[in-house]
């Protein structure tokens, strides 16, 4: 049923993620489908890595580690930006074409109050993706 499941990921939140990258490893078994892991990186030193390829290795790793956890093939897919919380959803909507993704597997909080002005990016995605979205709370 998919082929190719795109899995955006923060990397300095991999404690809330948990739950939404087991599913995606799961689905990407079940449907024999390759999992891309997808992070937006600033370019300046993070609490995760000094550098964008620090964060670009920490990714693969992380990767690596899920590929050989489900037995599923994996990629990981860093993309840069100057400000990555201006520009997630966007380089996300993008990176889904790119990839050729058919379903995309987002992590997303609790709504509060703010959800009802703004949308949040597991929302945005699903709004305006082209491909189906499943958000995991």
């Amino acid at each position: 049923m998919f082929s190719r499941i795109m899995v955006p990921i923060d990397l300095a939140h991999q404690d809330a993620l948990g739950k939404a990258v087991d599913i995606a490893c799961s689905m990407a078994r079940e449907h024999k489908a390759e999992l891309c892991f997808v992070s937006i990186s600033g370019e300046l030193p993070s609490e995760i890595a000094r550098s964008s390829g620090e964060y670009r290795e920490k990714l693969q790793a992380f990767a690596e580690r899920k590929a050989q956890e489900y037995a599923i093939p994996t990629q990981a897919l860093t993309l840069a930006s100057p400000d990555p919380g201006a520009e997630v959803d966007r380089k996300l909507l993008r990176a889904i074409e790119d990839i050729g993704a058919d379903l995309v597997v987002m992590a997303s909080h609790q709504p509060g109050l703010m959800e009802y002005i703004f949308s949040s990016h597991g929302g945005y995605i699903a709004a305006h993706a082209k491909v189906s979205v499943f958000v995991v709370r």
